[in-house]
């Protein structure tokens, strides 16, 4: 009997030994397929135009993401540094994750970096198979559309350029906002200002893109590209080019500055007039120590004001099936209506889906900021920013030194010309 009792006791022993290994081996097993996911986010919001929202959306989403952590990246030098950047990392084989790709890259981007497409990644990862259609509108979408019609990331930060304007000091010399309905009409209540305080009037914002200076030549009737080809330098483009370079070079009523300068120069006083993206929104009410309102883009006389639609998409840039999923758990987290509100309070932009656009939150948000107001009204006709498939980052580089080139006092025909010829024969 002790001997059976004893074996009886040895082999409950060994069976809870097997069970307690058994659940140990289940446990381990679940927590290694629960390890942490890294992943980085590659953006090109610097402190004054959102740097800091982006840095407290990636902190919630760390905090509330047990198993995803994010390292968000700024990138200089605007979406021309962060293509620049990509470009090194594809070479050694290190990618960020996700990337914000201007409009201006789009095609570029498309053409040259491997990357999952918003619609696999939902078809992959999303069990509904509908985040894209419920949130996004059809025109919105167009915006991240390749040339082969391709859905390449998502819609994250609509704007439009809007004018600024320093109305204490307006308002000092007499000028009405109402005169600034024109390109023309600018000019003349920047010589006013010049000529009495010796003030800039006009500052257009210089970046390491020429999206403004495409929104002056749309708004006297000239394009930018068509059938695939530049052709800016035509008629049209070269007087809205002649009227901008006469205010920097002849009148010395308008500034050339890079952008952070000039901005820094309107929200000191220096500067009346600032055209620069609704994005710095935030940053010039919270700088600015005088009254300070903005209208819709101007027009040249005989034209309608048309402006490109800036900001940028999200891409996804992840190899791994398990970083992809990260990926997109990290975009839908920012595409909620929480995180755009956060977004837009912080930069100015314009929300992308139509839900947080109608939240009452943003709407809120908007009539206390009626700065955002005519960014807002633009949007809905805004056109497609110019986007070159084939040498991307060359042509873009092409117009920012012909930008420079001009508002140095080069001739502004032979130089639009020639620039205009070099970005097509970089097309074939």
């Amino acid at each position: 009997m002790k001997f059976l009792t004893l074996f009886k006791r040895t082999v409950g022993i060994l069976v809870l030994m097997m069970v307690a290994v058994l659940f140990a081996g289940c446990s381990s097993g679940k927590a290694a397929s629960k390890k942490v996911v890294h992943i980085s986010y590659w953006h090109v919001n610097a402190q004054t135009q959102g740097g800091a929202s982006v840095d407290a959306l990636v902190k919630k989403f760390n905090k509330t993401h047990k198993y995803i952590k994010v390292t968000a990246k700024y990138n200089p030098n605007m979406y021309q540094g962060l293509m620049q950047n990509l470009q090194s990392a594809q070479a050694s084989g290190k990618v960020p994750d996700v990337v914000q790709v201007g409009w201006a890259y789009m095609n570029y981007f498309a053409d040259n970096f491997k990357y999952l497409t918003p619609t696999d990644a939902q078809s992959k990862f999303d069990s509904s198979k509908t985040f894209i259609s419920k949130n996004f509108t059809t025109r919105t979408l167009s915006f991240a559309k390749d040339s082969n019609g391709k859905l390449v990331g998502l819609p994250y930060s609509l704007s439009t350029p809007i004018l600024y304007y320093n109305k204490t000091m307006l308002d000092k010399y007499g000028i009405k906002a109402s005169s600034l309905s024109t390109w023309e009409g600018v000019s003349a209540a920047a010589k006013k200002i010049k000529e009495a305080s010796g003030n800039y009037g006009l500052y257009i914002q210089e970046p390491a893109d020429t999206w403004a200076q495409q929104a002056l030549q749309l708004s006297n009737g000239a394009k930018i590209k068509k059938n695939g080809k530049a052709v800016f330098a035509s008629a049209a483009g070269v007087k809205a080019y002649q009227f901008y370079q006469d205010m920097v070079v002849k009148d010395k009523t308008a500034l050339h500055t890079p952008w952070a300068q000039g901005v820094d120069d309107f929200v000191n006083g220096k500067v009346a007039i600032a055209y620069t993206t609704v994005a710095q929104a935030s940053h010039i009410k919270q700088s600015a120590n005088f009254d300070v309102e903005a209208i819709t883009s101007p027009h040249f006389k005989g034209h309608k004001a048309t402006v490109p639609v800036g900001g940028s998409m999200l891409a996804i840039t992840a190899q791994s099936t398990e970083k992809q999923k990260a990926a997109w758990t990290f975009e839908k987290y920012l595409y909620k209506n929480s995180s755009l509100v956060t977004w837009s309070k912080g930069t100015g932009y314009l929300p992308p889906t139509q839900s947080a656009l109608s939240s009452k939150a943003f709407k809120s948000y908007l009539s206390e900021n009626p700065m955002l107001k005519p960014a807002a009204s633009q949007i809905k006709t805004a056109v497609s920013w110019t986007s070159f498939p084939k040498n991307g980052l060359q042509a873009e580089q092409a117009m920012i030194d012909a930008r420079d080139k001009i508002l140095s006092g080069s001739n502004v025909q032979e130089t639009l010309k020639s620039t205009q010829e070099k970005i097509n024969e970089q097309q074939k």
